[in-house]
C-alpha cells in the first residue's frame, strides 16, 4: 500500500478521503515547520504503540496512546473541529501540544 501525501478533499476541505473513508484533515494554518514536527512526535508514538503491543506492554501501550492522542489534537485531527475554532484558539492548540510532546 502507498502512502498519497495529498489524498483527496472533501468540498469543505475540512476532510480527507483515504480508502474510502473520510477522515478530518489536519489544520492547514499550521506552519510548515511545526507541522513537520507534529507528525514526527505522531509518528514515533504509533511505532511506540506497536512495540509496547508487541511486548505486552499494558502501561507503554497506554502512555503511548496518550503521545498520540496528544499529536492528533494538536494537529487538530481530533478534538474541537479547527474550522471551529478562532486564529488564536487554533495557534494556542498546537503550540500547546507541540510544547508538551517536546518535552517528552
Amino acid at each position: 500500500m502507498t502512502h498519497d501525501p495529498h489524498p483527496p478533499r472533501t468540498p469543505d476541505g475540512h476532510h480527507v478521503i483515504i480508502g474510502g473513508r473520510r477522515w478530518r484533515a489536519t489544520d492547514p494554518s499550521i506552519p510548515q515547520d511545526a507541522g513537520a514536527r507534529l507528525r514526527a512526535h505522531l509518528m514515533t508514538a504509533r511505532r511506540a504503540v506497536g512495540a509496547a503491543l508487541r511486548a505486552g506492554d499494558g502501561q507503554a501501550e497506554a502512555a503511548a496512546r496518550a503521545r498520540v492522542q496528544l499529536a492528533k489534537v494538536a494537529l487538530g485531527e481530533r478534538g474541537t473541529p479547527w474550522w471551529e475554532q478562532s486564529e488564536t484558539e487554533r495557534r494556542a492548540r498546537w503550540q500547546e501540544g507541540l510544547d508538551a510532546l517536546d518535552e517528552e
